[in-house]
């Protein structure tokens, strides 16, 4: 049974997060993000679920990582500034290896910047934005039927690699009304046998913590995180294709510039360019083989980003040299157009060409 509604982004990510059987929810109010707390704040006690408002977005990543350990489904959103002040709680969780869902709706910055659009968060997701050597698993959403898919799927990767995952959004798709089905979900029978419930006489205590004070100890610790990361990269990358087969030049993008792509994919094609479209929809693990697999067939790859040039350097390694990679991109909540993309993807064209 599905159900369809018209919907603000961060509305339907937390109806999914009901749907999805989030047991706790634990956050601070900022904009562009502040419908999450407030829809869940009306809607989750009707289910008998935790909804809490912290005194700061330190002590609700904290609230998370005491919930997740108690083998509750957690989750916490914020935006920018806020997830900046989460960095430590969240390289604690990952080093816990406790699973939950953590929503940034970007913003742009740097500083507390303005509540327009932005994606310059995506060094601090991607290349772990706290300390220690972490990874989380990171969701791009481009509408706001993905706000609500990747909560399931956020959950579900969380709790299947007892990590935490972060779907990294914007304030456009959080904020725009889109049609979004929910679609009938099961929640999957985990075994959270390590979670701190409360010690039966039939097994030994349970422990959760990231503190390691031996170097060897520690180590081993690193290199057990480091395997599973390496299980994550070999099966969870996710990436969609639009008009790649004949392309010879190609967007890459993620989230609301993808969807920007779209259309000067279009544009550019009625032109006579052959252009075409790569979304990654994990930006960690990054889709390295299938955008080498393509700079096989492509005069030029275009990296289009709302920020100063950050994704960018990972379709750089990506393509490892074999084709030129350019970047084009608007800062401080600016949205580009797709006539805007277009003109820079022809720039360019007359630039190589003519060099």
């Amino acid at each position: 049974m599905t159900e369809t509604k018209l919907m603000k982004g961060n509305e339907a990510m937390a109806e999914a997060a009901i749907l999805a059987g989030c047991d706790a929810y634990f956050g601070y109010p900022i904009t562009p993000q502040s419908e999450v707390l407030e829809y869940l704040a009306r809607e989750m006690p009707k289910h008998n679920r935790i909804v809490l408002q912290a005194e700061s977005e330190v002590a609700s990543i904290n609230m998370v990582y005491g919930a997740a350990g108690a083998g509750f489904r957690t989750m916490t959103s914020s935006s920018s500034p806020g997830i900046s002040l989460m960095q430590e709680g969240i390289s604690y969780i990952a080093g816990a290896e406790l699973p939950c869902l953590i929503v940034n709706v970007n913003r742009a910055g740097p500083g507390l910047g303005t509540i327009q659009p932005g994606q310059g968060d995506y060094f601090q997701a991607t290349k772990g934005g706290g300390h220690g050597d972490y990874k989380m698993i990171v969701l791009a959403p481009a509408s706001v039927q993905e706000m609500a898919d990747f909560v399931y799927l956020g959950f579900d990767l969380a709790d299947k690699y007892r990590n935490p995952v972060m779907m990294l959004s914007d304030g456009a798709i959080g904020q725009m009304m889109e049609k979004v089905e929910f679609k009938t979900y099961t929640k999957p029978n985990i075994d959270k046998s390590w979670a701190t419930t409360g010690k039966p006489k039939t097994r030994s205590r349970n422990y959760i913590t990231s503190l390691f004070i031996q170097p060897e100890r520690m180590e081993q610790h690193n290199l057990k995180l480091e395997e599973k990361f390496k299980r994550i990269r070999e099966n969870e990358v996710r990436f969609e294709e639009i008009n790649t087969t004949d392309a010879e030049f190609l967007f890459v993008a993620y989230g609301l510039s993808a969807r920007i792509c779209q259309k000067a994919m279009d544009i550019a094609r009625e032109k006579g360019i052959k252009a075409g479209l790569f979304r990654p929809i994990t930006l960690y693990p990054y889709p390295y083989q299938r955008l080498k697999e393509l700079a096989k067939d492509v005069k030029l790859m275009l990296s289009v980003e709302l920020n100063s040039g950050q994704m960018v350097e990972d379709v750089k390694l990506a393509v490892e040299g074999k084709v030129p990679v350019e970047y084009y991109g608007r800062m401080g909540g600016m949205v580009p157009t797709p006539e805007d993309i277009v003109h820079h993807l022809e720039t360019l064209i007359q630039y190589h060409h003519a060099n």
